[in-house]
């Protein structure tokens, strides 16, 4: 037993034969930090540094003037920048909450329910998978512009509803579940409602908060809605406000104004994703085993 501890997966404290693994795994960490550390670094840069030849990863001398004229550029803007944030927030909130619900529903029952055509709708969300935006973009326009919600709020939220990546996750996560616990609880008179609030949502909170990832990442950076969807400013998303900014001033004076602005659209989803990281990394790893 005593070799057992010792030699136990991911262990607690240091030891000496952790150090290979560092070696190994410090350069791919310090690699996939560049773009973080350059996105930082490029929204400080003063305009010289910006367009300095050949281009510089590390800014020398940091300014915030970059976001100065980012605040000029909105108090300027026809419409206030506190609406486009409004907006954002609003769509945001709305995706995450109602697509977690959506998934963790039809991952439930695509799992452990038994129903005609399951395999099938199985096979129809794997199949969307390999779907890019692109691909979808102009049924997308005839569904919205069918029932008549352009220029409104869900014309943002619904082509957003359906993740099928997140279903895939959450369903392989419900996968590994017991169906002991199911049928104990259907045995005790609990019913789908019950099992599913009670039983299902409190064991895949890794496989949640991966979902919750996915559809921040999707709705708060999403782009076709506002081009394409929805005619009115006063409607639009912070996400297009700030890939206008370049052109809202001119090509050059703008690139420090949008360095400025990506740095602002990156932070909420590395804040998100350095909270709930862990679970993250519980649910890539649970999807994997049967």
């Amino acid at each position: 037993m005593a070799g057992y501890k010792g030699n136990r997966i991911g262990p607690k404290k240091f030891e000496r034969g952790q150090i290979k693994i560092y070696i190994i795994i410090a350069p791919l960490v310090i690699f996939m930090l560049f773009p973080i550390i350059f996105i930082i670094n490029h929204a400080f840069k003063p305009m010289d540094e910006l367009f300095a030849f050949p281009p510089r990863f590390f800014v020398n001398n940091p300014t915030l003037d970059n976001f100065k004229s980012l605040l000029k550029s909105a108090r300027s803007a026809g419409v206030p920048l506190s609406k486009y944030v409004f907006n954002s927030i609003f769509v945001t909130f709305v995706v995450v909450f109602v697509g977690i619900i959506i998934s963790t529903m039809a991952g439930y029952a695509l799992s452990k329910l038994k129903f005609r055509l399951k395999n099938t709708m199985n096979s129809l969300n794997q199949a969307a998978l390999m779907f890019v935006p692109t691909a979808v973009m102009i049924p997308r326009y005839l569904i919205i512009s069918g029932v008549k919600i352009t220029n409104t709020y869900w014309a943002h939220i619904l082509p957003l509803l359906a993740i099928p990546t997140s279903l895939f996750l959450i369903k392989q996560f419900i996968d590994g579940l017991p169906d002991s616990l199911i049928e104990a609880a259907v045995v005790d008179g609990a019913t789908q409602w019950t099992v599913y609030r009670r039983i299902i949502l409190p064991l895949i909170k890794p496989a949640i908060a991966t979902g919750i990832i996915l559809s921040f990442q999707q709705a708060w950076a999403y782009l076709d809605s506002s081009n394409l969807y929805v005619n009115t400013d006063s409607m639009k998303t912070l996400a297009f406000y700030m890939t206008t900014l370049a052109n809202l001033n001119n090509l050059v004076a703008g690139q420090g104004v949008a360095a400025a602005g990506s740095l602002i659209m990156f932070i909420p989803n590395l804040v998100l994703f350095i909270i709930v990281q862990k679970d993250v990394m519980n649910t890539m790893a649970h999807s994997g085993i049967k």
